[in-house]
């Protein structure tokens, strides 16, 4: 397993924590008729750590980014052989009439 996965796993189990303190604090504000304003700071501090964890994790997870220019040699589907396969050609385009002559 990567490191970034494990961050990343480590940073949402600190999100789900976070969300059932939440969850714990709520009922014991509903327990003892108290309004409910804010959470506690802890648990802003593990949702501010967790984000950040998870952040981290989804930014260097991946991998390497690859080129997007249609000339570069590491895009895969510039290789690509020509395949008609996928070459679909009854759809509902063909409902319309293929040239609309208006004249205003």
């Amino acid at each position: 397993m990567n490191l970034g996965f494990l961050v990343g796993f480590f940073g949402v189990l600190i999100l789900s924590h976070a969300a059932y303190s939440t969850i714990q604090y709520r009922g014991l504000l509903k327990i003892m008729e108290e309004e409910f304003s804010r959470p506690p700071i802890n648990v802003i501090l593990e949702l501010i750590i967790g984000l950040a964890l998870c952040m981290w994790a989804a930014l260097t997870f991946p991998g390497k980014f690859l080129s997007i220019h249609p000339d570069s040699d590491e895009n895969r589907a510039v290789s690509l052989p020509d395949n008609s396969d996928f070459m679909i050609f009854n759809h509902r385009g063909r409902l319309f009439p293929p040239e609309i002559e208006m004249k205003f």
